[in-house]
Protein backbone atom coordinates (compact mmCIF):
# COMPACT_ATOMS: atom_id res chain seq x y z
CA UNK A 1 0.00 0.00 0.00
CA UNK A 2 2.86 2.39 -0.61
CA UNK A 3 0.76 4.48 -2.96
CA UNK A 4 -1.68 5.12 -0.12
CA UNK A 5 1.10 6.50 2.08
CA UNK A 6 2.45 8.63 -0.77
CA UNK A 7 -1.04 9.94 -1.55
CA UNK A 8 -1.61 10.85 2.10
CA UNK A 9 1.72 12.69 2.21
CA UNK A 10 0.90 14.56 -1.00
CA UNK A 11 -2.48 15.62 0.39
CA UNK A 12 -0.83 16.75 3.63
CA UNK A 13 1.78 18.73 1.69
CA UNK A 14 -0.94 20.36 -0.44
CA UNK A 15 -2.72 21.33 2.79
CA UNK A 16 0.45 23.11 3.91
CA UNK A 17 1.75 20.62 6.46
CA UNK A 18 5.42 19.72 6.84
CA UNK A 19 5.56 16.05 5.93
CA UNK A 20 9.13 15.62 7.18
CA UNK A 21 7.80 15.55 10.75
CA UNK A 22 6.38 12.07 10.26
CA UNK A 23 9.94 10.84 9.71
CA UNK A 24 10.85 11.93 13.24
CA UNK A 25 8.77 9.27 15.01
CA UNK A 26 9.80 5.62 15.25
CA UNK A 27 6.21 4.37 14.84
CA UNK A 28 6.27 5.42 11.20
CA UNK A 29 9.38 3.32 10.60
CA UNK A 30 7.55 0.22 11.80
CA UNK A 31 5.01 0.83 9.04
CA UNK A 32 7.79 1.45 6.50
CA UNK A 33 9.35 -1.85 7.59
CA UNK A 34 6.13 -3.63 6.73
CA UNK A 35 6.05 -1.78 3.42
CA UNK A 36 9.51 -3.20 2.63
CA UNK A 37 8.31 -6.71 3.48
CA UNK A 38 5.27 -6.13 1.27
CA UNK A 39 7.60 -4.96 -1.51
CA UNK A 40 9.53 -8.24 -1.25
CA UNK A 41 6.24 -10.10 -1.63
CA UNK A 42 5.36 -7.99 -4.68
CA UNK A 43 8.75 -8.65 -6.28
CA UNK A 44 8.27 -12.40 -5.72
CA UNK A 45 4.83 -12.25 -7.31
CA UNK A 46 6.17 -10.23 -10.24
CA UNK A 47 8.75 -12.96 -10.76
CA UNK A 48 5.86 -15.48 -10.63
CA UNK A 49 7.09 -17.01 -7.37
CA UNK A 50 3.89 -17.49 -5.39
CA UNK A 51 5.41 -19.37 -2.45
CA UNK A 52 4.68 -16.42 -0.12
CA UNK A 53 1.05 -15.94 -1.15
CA UNK A 54 -0.19 -18.03 1.77
CA UNK A 55 1.19 -15.37 4.13
CA UNK A 56 -0.43 -12.34 2.49
CA UNK A 57 -3.53 -12.27 4.71
CA UNK A 58 -1.41 -12.55 7.86
CA UNK A 59 0.93 -9.80 6.63
CA UNK A 60 -2.03 -7.57 5.80
CA UNK A 61 -3.56 -8.01 9.27
CA UNK A 62 -0.28 -7.34 11.09
CA UNK A 63 0.51 -4.42 8.78
CA UNK A 64 -2.85 -2.72 9.39
CA UNK A 65 -2.53 -3.42 13.12
CA UNK A 66 0.82 -1.61 13.14
CA UNK A 67 -1.12 1.60 12.50
CA UNK A 68 -2.31 1.35 16.11
CA UNK A 69 1.14 2.67 17.03
CA UNK A 70 0.40 5.94 15.19
CA UNK A 71 -3.18 6.09 16.46
CA UNK A 72 -2.00 5.83 20.07
CA UNK A 73 1.08 8.04 19.65
CA UNK A 74 -0.88 10.85 18.00
CA UNK A 75 -4.19 10.32 19.83
CA UNK A 76 -6.06 9.86 16.56
CA UNK A 77 -9.04 8.24 18.23
CA UNK A 78 -11.82 10.17 16.47
CA UNK A 79 -10.34 10.01 12.98
CA UNK A 80 -9.44 6.36 13.49
CA UNK A 81 -13.12 5.52 14.04
CA UNK A 82 -13.90 6.68 10.50
CA UNK A 83 -10.75 4.95 9.21
CA UNK A 84 -11.75 1.66 10.87
CA UNK A 85 -15.24 2.07 9.41
CA UNK A 86 -13.55 2.18 5.99
CA UNK A 87 -11.88 -1.16 6.74
CA UNK A 88 -15.22 -2.65 7.84
CA UNK A 89 -17.03 -1.38 4.72
CA UNK A 90 -14.17 -2.58 2.48
CA UNK A 91 -14.09 -6.00 4.11
CA UNK A 92 -17.85 -6.36 3.79
CA UNK A 93 -17.69 -5.41 0.09
CA UNK A 94 -14.95 -7.98 -0.48
CA UNK A 95 -16.82 -10.69 1.42
CA UNK A 96 -20.01 -10.02 -0.55
CA UNK A 97 -18.08 -10.36 -3.82
CA UNK A 98 -16.46 -13.59 -2.62
CA UNK A 99 -19.77 -14.98 -1.36
CA UNK A 100 -21.57 -14.11 -4.61
CA UNK A 101 -18.89 -15.91 -6.63
CA UNK A 102 -18.77 -19.22 -4.81
CA UNK A 103 -16.00 -18.37 -2.36
CA UNK A 104 -13.66 -16.86 -4.95
CA UNK A 105 -12.65 -13.29 -5.82
CA UNK A 106 -12.84 -12.72 -9.58
CA UNK A 107 -10.00 -10.65 -11.06
CA UNK A 108 -10.21 -8.58 -14.25
CA UNK A 109 -6.61 -7.68 -15.10
CA UNK A 110 -5.61 -5.26 -17.84
CA UNK A 111 -2.47 -3.24 -16.99
CA UNK A 112 -1.03 -6.11 -14.96
CA UNK A 113 -1.16 -8.28 -18.07
CA UNK A 114 0.84 -5.64 -19.96
CA UNK A 115 3.42 -5.26 -17.17
CA UNK A 116 3.79 -9.01 -16.85
CA UNK A 117 2.74 -8.98 -13.20
CA UNK A 118 -0.15 -11.29 -14.08
CA UNK A 119 0.21 -13.96 -16.71
CA UNK A 120 -2.74 -14.96 -18.86
CA UNK A 121 -2.86 -18.47 -17.41
CA UNK A 122 -4.55 -20.17 -14.45
CA UNK A 123 -3.84 -18.78 -11.00
CA UNK A 124 -1.25 -20.77 -9.07
CA UNK A 125 -2.55 -23.69 -7.02
CA UNK A 126 -1.57 -22.01 -3.74
CA UNK A 127 -3.80 -18.99 -4.55
CA UNK A 128 -7.08 -20.44 -3.36
CA UNK A 129 -8.94 -17.12 -3.39
CA UNK A 130 -8.67 -15.64 -6.89
CA UNK A 131 -10.18 -16.69 -10.22
CA UNK A 132 -10.39 -14.99 -13.60
CA UNK A 133 -13.41 -12.76 -13.96
CA UNK A 134 -15.70 -13.38 -16.92
CA UNK A 135 -19.23 -12.71 -18.17
CA UNK A 136 -20.71 -15.04 -15.54
CA UNK A 137 -19.13 -13.14 -12.64
CA UNK A 138 -21.71 -11.98 -10.12
CA UNK A 139 -21.51 -8.39 -8.81
CA UNK A 140 -18.49 -7.51 -10.96
CA UNK A 141 -18.41 -3.94 -9.58
CA UNK A 142 -17.33 -5.43 -6.21
CA UNK A 143 -14.60 -7.64 -7.66
CA UNK A 144 -10.96 -6.86 -8.50
CA UNK A 145 -11.46 -4.46 -11.42
CA UNK A 146 -9.17 -1.49 -10.68
CA UNK A 147 -5.82 -2.41 -12.23
CA UNK A 148 -2.86 -0.27 -11.11
CA UNK A 149 -0.19 -2.23 -12.96
CA UNK A 150 1.19 -4.25 -10.06
CA UNK A 151 -2.08 -5.14 -8.39
CA UNK A 152 -5.76 -5.35 -9.21
CA UNK A 153 -7.99 -3.80 -6.55
CA UNK A 154 -11.64 -4.04 -5.68
CA UNK A 155 -13.76 -1.22 -4.33
CA UNK A 156 -13.38 -2.97 -0.97
CA UNK A 157 -9.59 -2.82 -1.27
CA UNK A 158 -9.84 0.90 -2.01
CA UNK A 159 -11.91 1.44 1.16
CA UNK A 160 -9.27 -0.49 3.13
CA UNK A 161 -6.55 1.72 1.66
CA UNK A 162 -8.54 4.78 2.74
CA UNK A 163 -7.74 3.69 6.30
CA UNK A 164 -4.03 4.15 5.56
CA UNK A 165 -4.57 7.53 3.92
CA UNK A 166 -6.68 8.81 6.82
CA UNK A 167 -4.23 7.68 9.51
CA UNK A 168 -1.09 8.93 7.75
CA UNK A 169 -2.67 12.28 6.85
CA UNK A 170 -3.97 12.81 10.39
CA UNK A 171 -0.60 11.82 11.84
CA UNK A 172 1.12 14.53 9.79
CA UNK A 173 -1.60 17.00 10.76
CA UNK A 174 -1.21 16.13 14.45
CA UNK A 175 2.57 16.40 14.35
CA UNK A 176 2.29 19.85 12.76
CA UNK A 177 -0.24 21.03 15.33
CA UNK A 178 1.81 19.48 18.12
CA UNK A 179 4.74 21.74 17.13
CA UNK A 180 2.52 24.84 17.11
CA UNK A 181 1.38 24.07 20.66
CA UNK A 182 4.90 23.50 21.98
Amino acid sequence: MPESIVLALIIAKLKGYQIKKIFTIWQFYVILGFEIIYLVFQINFFMHDYSLIKYVQILKAVYLSSYLLLIIKCKLYKSSLFAVACIVVGSICNQIAIWANGGKMPVFPSNTLMTGYVLNQPFPANDTLHIWGNASTHLPFLTDIFDIGYSVLSIGDIFIRLFVIIIIYNTVKYLNQDQKMA
